[in-house]
């Protein structure tokens, strides 16, 4: 079983939600809703919930996660200040098939400001013919802003889709754009 711990902050685009595990991001996003993002983590990463008489872990404690939630939290702040390298530097862990935990490695390497079609994505990942695949790791990340989903965009360069809103997705990229990268 995985402990966690979770905080919400305040942030330009929404409110936006941690949830970590032992040692690292479990998931994340621009929403205040703890359980929804708990409900996007693998089955076996995710903590047990608790059973009517009581026994089992809560959905969310407090324990030695904090240690990684707190450097989270620091690296959403400093995103939002202008270390746009912050959220790479956070551990992050996902579980899926082969190829998903892959694509969302090589996600993590899509720097701020650079931006990829699903069609790169998917050559990048090593199938270039698994575009579907690629956006389907998109669309599957718990993670987002830590495994930055947001920086793939449909083939005519329009936004396509983003769980938490087109608005958010492009006022990260403009945001980004605008300030380019800080490695």
């Amino acid at each position: 079983m995985t402990t966690v711990r979770s905080a919400t902050l305040t942030t330009p685009d929404g409110p936006f939600t941690v949830v970590a595990g032992d040692d690292a991001v479990l998931a994340s996003g621009w929403t205040d809703d703890v359980a929804s993002l708990v409900a996007l983590v693998h089955p076996v990463l995710r903590p047990v919930p608790a059973t009517p008489d009581g026994a089992g872990a809560p959905a969310v404690t407090e324990t030695s996660a904090g240690t990684v939630l707190a450097n989270a939290v620091d690296a959403v702040g400093a995103y939002y200040d202008g270390d746009l390298t912050a959220p790479g530097r956070v551990p992050v862990r996902q579980r899926s098939g082969e190829f998903r935990e892959l694509a969302w490695d090589v996600l993590r390497d899509v720097g701020p400001g650079e931006v990829v079609t699903y069609t790169q994505y998917a050559a990048r990942a090593g199938r270039p013919a698994a575009v579907r695949a690629a956006a389907g790791a998109c669309a599957m990340n718990a993670a987002a802003l830590f495994v930055p989903c947001h920086r793939v965009l449909r083939t005519d360069g329009t936004l396509g889709g983003f769980r938490y809103g087109l608005a958010v997705k492009e006022s990260l990229l403009v945001r980004e754009a605008a300030r380019g990268t800080t490695r």
